[in-house]
């Protein structure tokens, strides 16, 4: 698939979004900090899957609800912990869009 370059830009910002949202959070410093107390080096590796699809004009708007989501839809948050445990069971994110 051939990504324009305004998309890219987009994709971009989205991983900036990312980064900037786990280096600023309290938690997870303080957990950091707690290994490096302990006595430990400390590398944090995550990995993100994120997936899209162009939706086509002929589509038109989705409808939202109050909360900005589709009506039927729900929101899910899903911890550090949450996604170790799924992957000890091998299920991984991209399979719970699909249940």
């Amino acid at each position: 698939m051939q990504l324009d370059d305004n998309f890219k830009q987009l994709m971009k910002e989205l991983g900036a979004a990312i980064n900037d949202a786990l280096s600023e959070s309290e938690d997870i410093s303080e957990a950091i900090q707690n290994v490096r107390n302990a006595g430990y080096d400390v590398f944090l590796v995550l990995e993100a899957t994120i997936g899209f699809n162009k939706r086509s004009k002929a589509d038109g708007p989705e409808e939202a609800t109050a909360n900005g989501l589709k009506s039927g839809e729900m929101k899910l948050k899903v911890t550090a912990q949450d996604l170790k445990f799924l992957r000890s069971l091998k299920i991984s994110v991209e399979d719970l869009d699909q249940q």
